[in-house]
């Protein structure tokens, strides 16, 4: 009797043991699963603010433009602006953009910098004689945003916290699968949760490294309803791409987990723990549709108001999401974990921009200014997700997220007799975050100059600086934080031919 009890709780435990495993793949599953729909404000907020790319002219006076918009340009910030061309104008330019980050973790400091060369807009204005009054179609390209960026960090976190700690509180299938958690049980063998003897102090370094770019394909008109009162619009198709590349490592440096500890007390290969990396890829293929509406009055010769709307923009997303996880162990053992591709198709709506702006000119010199109003806690994820998840993250969106008044200020001055133009302008993008200080507002400075080769072509080269604060977490919160210095770079050219 006491033989068949012995056997009987023999076979409990094979049992429970290949349950747990069931359990956990179909765990796996739902936590792979997670992860692929673990889209959150920072993907919405990734669309939803604007990019500083536009021509060179509007650059080098801090995008305070929407006043002007004197040339193809006025398909970024106000179509109505079209209506003050009087001749066909080809333009093109090219964008540099550099992204450098110095992050601080645990007292060691890393830098990480990211640059990309790409055309920024090419574009045609066409007037339409008219018997009074103006009638301006135009076309082209434009590059509204750079996505590229750049974080790396590397130190040891003496606390008694880790990544794997974290994935193996959640039960999380990567950690059991890389032998650095096990399953417990009660006295009845059933299974209760995973557990690890990793207890932090381990040195922690990865990077992150994001490109691609939003693009859009803009078709634009403006009228002279009256004298000096134009109105205009541009209907935008955009596409673009979005990749972030993750990477990510643990490393027992000091061996606080010798020979003599095996992480998996059923596994002896998982004796003598030196590393655990993960690395994860997101890529995106992004689609949408969008509409904005401009008029500018001339009040007199000199002085120029002007007021637009962007229309709230749904974006199509189509991600894919891959995964690979090792541990490597003393013994020589590595254990490895690739899931299986993940894909997912959701929406994403940005809000709408509101902006005011006004110009001065004479003998020369022009001054320019812009206020855009964005209120970011109308950012919202759409079909696609699950359902309930998407009504936490949409919430999540209006409990963290502020409007804001982007403000954009410019001067130009026109050297007499010289065909030189020299410009200056500054930007302040304030964070859309509720709680964050100024320090994580965008601040920028512009400088610019212009030639004009003749009355038929010109010439403009913008220079941006850029400057903010950010903050990461690598899990948890405020235990495995970087904190980022980030300088910003940008240097468009462009030509126009007036024909």
């Amino acid at each position: 009797m006491q033989l068949l009890n012995q056997s009987q709780l023999i076979i409990n435990g094979v049992v429970m043991k290949n349950i747990h495993k069931v359990i956990l793949v179909f765990m796996m599953s739902l936590v792979f699963c997670a992860n692929t729909q673990a889209q959150n404000y920072n993907d919405a907020l990734r669309l939803s603010e604007p990019g500083i790319i536009t021509g060179a002219r509007s650059l080098g006076m801090g995008n305070a433009y929407i006043a002007l918009s004197d040339d193809f340009s006025a398909s970024i910030f106000n179509p109505a602006g079209f209506g003050l061309i009087k001749k066909m104008v080809i333009s093109g330019g090219l964008n540099y953009n550099s992204f450098n980050n110095n992050t601080s973790f645990f007292n060691q400091n890393t830098t990480l910098s990211n640059n990309v060369t790409n055309f920024s807009q090419i574009g045609v204005t066409l007037p339409f004689p008219t018997s009074q009054g103006s009638f301006v179609l135009a076309f082209g390209f434009n590059r509204d945003k750079d996505f590229n960026k750049a974080l790396g960090f590397n130190g040891y976190n003496g606390g008694n916290n880790s990544y794997i700690q974290d994935l193996t509180s959640y039960n999380d299938d990567i950690a059991y699968k890389l032998a650095l958690s096990y399953p417990l049980y009660d006295a009845s063998n059933n299974y209760l949760k995973d557990t690890t003897r990793i207890n932090g102090g381990l040195n922690q370094r990865g990077n992150f490294i994001q490109e691609g770019a939003l693009n859009s394909w803009s078709f634009s008109g403006a009228l002279e309803v009256q004298k000096d009162f134009f109105v205009g619009a541009t209907m935008n198709l955009y596409n673009g791409t979005f990749k972030k590349t993750h990477e990510y490592f643990e490393e027992d440096l000091n061996n606080n987990y010798p020979s003599s500890l095996l992480l998996d007390p059923s596994e002896p290969g998982s004796a003598d723990f030196k590393s655990f990396y993960l690395r994860d890829i997101i890529d995106w293929d992004i689609s949408g549709v969008g509409l904005k509406l401009g008029a500018l009055i001339k009040m007199n010769e000199n002085f120029n108001v002007a007021t637009t709307i962007k229309f709230a923009t749904k974006y199509t997303v189509k991600e894919t999401y891959s995964l690979y996880t090792q541990s490597t162990f003393g013994t020589g053992d590595k254990f490895s974990y690739v899931p299986t591709e993940e894909r997912l198709e959701y929406e994403i709506s940005t809000p709408a921009e509101y902006s005011v702006g006004a110009s001065y000119n004479k003998n020369n010199l022009t001054l320019s200014g812009s206020v855009t109003m964005i209120d970011y806690a109308q950012m919202k994820f759409g079909s696609g997700l699950d359902y309930s998840a998407t009504i936490n993250k949409n919430a999540d969106i209006t409990n963290l997220m502020r409007t804001v008044y982007n403000l954009n200020a410019g001067v130009e001055y026109i050297l007499p007799n010289s065909g030189i133009a020299l410009r200056g302008g500054v930007m302040l993008m304030p964070s859309p975050f509720k709680d964050d200080s100024s320090d994580f507002d965008k601040k920028y400075i512009t400088a610019g100059i212009g030639y004009n080769f003749s009355d038929r072509s010109s010439i403009n080269i913008a220079y941006v600086y850029g400057w903010w604060n950010d903050i990461g977490d690598n899990y948890g919160s405020n235990i495995s934080r970087t904190s980022q210095e980030i300088k910003f770079t940008n240097i468009v050219t462009s030509l126009k031919f007036y024909l």
